[in-house]
């Protein structure tokens, strides 16, 4: 066999190996193990607390099952009231130390609303458990909150500089977002790093070390109502109808295919009137197959990975909109949402970190999830803030977003094993 060959295999080899846990690394394994049916019932607890974005009084409730978690922890925690931007609010809890500013990220609502009939915590298999919010992210937040618990069990959490912030409007961002997010912005000044717990793509091979932004959009097309008969003349022109699909049309033939960027038209409506409320995307529209059409509302989003591939699809799309058929006019305006995270060697070194905590726990490999397949999240708006970031580590499982949601509860000590491995070389190395 070659001699290259030979070397390959032996550093493949080294890296997929597990190495001797250090006395106090087997400390804190040991605790997270010994301690899982206590962080099952509170996980259990949490899920069967309705938390919906808008059901403010459960995201209140969740957040208040937290806060003396970390309270007896030695946080000191603050309720973040969210009547600003029109949410429920956010829980903060700090614990100043001399170690580098570690910031871990959490949230508090779900998808699943008050009148949702999926509202509680059943166990499937000796396994897995179904419940809303249990993997996204009620689950993480156990992750995190059971990680620093072992760290408190060795005695090294007492030296270490962590904020944790739990967002109370994930799956809903109240506005403006430069306030619904000024406590997560705040928190990570000066931040070494910054980690997420949310469940990524619900495999545990897998992190994220780059998020795609959304950037919501909005065209507004204006025609000439005339008869039908007299379409596409000078006079009367094509119609609204056309001219957005014009615009569409030319928006696919120039967006689509680019690497992490995509295009959507969610919503549209046209005729000779419409009316149309954004917030909760509904409206109606009215028109006649005999008259050409007046008004057409078009709404959707693109997502891309970084700020500068957000510009040139807008400037693309407006340089589109201009070009108008006869007779119509169109406006495309933005409302800018979550932003991008774009992927960085300070990131892939925390991965790189990450996996090695896991492979050293003997809880497999860990390598960097698509982008493309990875949803927009908090810990987006916080990039350039910390110099390393990391998400998705939270509980596995599958069906998130979906009355089947279900979490793999095998992931729930292993996760948790990763975290606190992780963060005790982070505090013992100085996150370099």
């Amino acid at each position: 066999m070659p001699l290259r060959l030979l070397l390959v295999l032996a550093m493949t080899a080294a890296l997929t190996q597990p190495v001797t846990l250090t006395a106090e690394e087997r400390a804190l394994t040991a605790f997270i193990d010994g301690d899982n049916d206590r962080a099952l019932a509170l996980l259990e607890r949490v899920v069967n607390i309705n938390s919906g974005t808008m059901n403010f009084a459960g995201v209140r409730a969740v957040g208040a099952a937290f806060r003396p978690e970390f309270d007896a922890l030695g946080f000191k925690t603050e309720w973040v009231d969210g009547t600003p931007f029109g949410r429920a609010g956010h829980l903060v809890a700090d614990h100043p130390g001399p170690g580098p500013r570690m910031l871990l990220i959490g949230h508090l609502d779900t998808v699943f609303e008050a009148d949702s009939p999926f509202q509680k915590f059943e166990r499937v298999s000796a396994i897995a458990t179904k419940g809303p919010g249990i993997t996204d992210m009620k689950g993480g937040n156990v992750v995190m909150l059971q990680a620093l618990k072992a760290l408190q069990s060795v005695g090294l959490l007492k030296s270490m500089n962590i904020v944790v912030v739990m967002t109370g409007d994930e799956e809903s961002a109240g506005r403006p977002l430069a306030t619904s997010r000024a406590a997560l912005v705040k928190a990570a000044q000066g931040a070494a790093v910054a980690i997420g717990f949310e469940d990524g793509d619900g495999n545990p091979a897998t992190a994220v070390i780059a998020r795609r932004g959304t950037t919501n959009w909005e065209l507004r097309v204006k025609g000439k109502p005339a008869h039908s008969s007299q379409i596409f003349n000078t006079e009367n022109g094509f119609g609204a109808v056309f001219e957005a699909a014009r615009i569409l049309n030319a928006f696919r033939e120039k967006l689509a295919g680019q690497p992490h960027l995509t295009f959507n038209p969610g919503v549209v409506l046209g005729g000779t009137s419409v009316e149309f409320d954004a917030p909760t995307s509904k409206g109606t529209g009215f028109g006649k197959g005999n008259v050409i059409a007046e008004h057409t509302v078009v709404a959707g989003d693109v997502r891309a990975l970084s700020l500068e591939q957000f510009a040139a699809a807008k400037k693309m799309m407006q340089d589109i909109v201009a070009q108008s058929l006869p007779q119509t006019s169109a406006t495309l305006t933005f409302d800018d949402g979550y932003p991008p995270l774009a992927p960085t060697p300070g990131n892939e070194r925390l991965l790189t970190l990450y996996n090695r905590a896991s492979l050293d726990v003997g809880a497999g490999e860990v390598v960097a999830v698509d982008p493309d397949k990875a949803g927009a999240a908090d810990v987006s708006f916080i990039a350039g803030q910390a110099r390393m970031i990391l998400d998705g580590v939270g509980l596995m499982g599958a069906g998130g977003h979906t009355v089947n949601e279900t979490a793999d509860l095998r992931t729930l000590p292993s996760m948790t094993k990763r975290m606190a491995v992780l963060l005790a070389r982070l505090q013992r190395d100085g996150a370099k």
